[in-house]
């Protein structure tokens, strides 16, 4: 989860431009080892609907590094498990729309054997998981950037517990912590 240093997961339209001044390639080895740690990706509409519209058409881009190349062909490959009551059909490979019951489903998700599910983005969803005590825990790659205003993450207290931090050269710190909450 990208964040701003002042709490914000997205810009007040829900744009992440903030965040592309610091992307460097030392970044995008570290999310594809963080997504190879994954066997489920959990999505919101928007995010969905974002990364559904970019990741099939670059993954045969030829101008892209090969190392973007191969987290596409992950993240295309990977289930994606998308919560909307508003959507009614999936477009990208690997899709499954739930659309009632959503925290039995997520429930019943995690239960299954397997690697973890990541979240991107998502923050309806982000939030909704948050209020039913569904995230174990929050990765968090924290950007030295204030945006002033936009989608927070947090609208409640938590308490978290930290597990691990990294550096990065270009001033992101990513944070691990566990929310010290288990699911059966």
């Amino acid at each position: 989860m990208n964040i701003t240093i002042d709490g914000f997961m997205a810009g007040p339209d829900g744009g992440l431009d903030w965040h592309l001044q610091n992307w460097s390639t030392d970044m995008s080895d570290l999310l594809a080892q963080q997504l190879n740690t994954a066997d489920t990706i959990l999505l919101g509409k928007n995010t969905y609907s974002a990364m559904a519209g970019y990741w099939p058409a670059v993954s045969t881009c030829l101008s892209l590094s090969r190392e973007d190349l191969a987290y596409a062909d992950m993240i295309n490959r990977y289930p994606k498990v998308v919560c909307s009551r508003t959507l009614k059909t999936l477009r990208w490979a690997n899709s499954k729309l739930i659309s009632a019951n959503i925290r039995q489903e997520i429930l019943k998700l995690k239960q299954q054997p397997g690697k973890n599910i990541l979240i991107y983005g998502s923050h309806k969803l982000v939030q909704y998981l948050n209020s039913h005590n569904l995230i174990d825990e929050y990765l968090l790659w924290l950007y030295p950037v204030s945006i002033g205003s936009g989608m927070q993450l947090f609208k409640q207290r938590q308490n978290l517990q930290l597990i691990n931090t990294q550096t990065l050269p270009s001033g992101v710190v990513v944070l691990k912590y566990s929310t010290g909450i288990k699911q059966p």
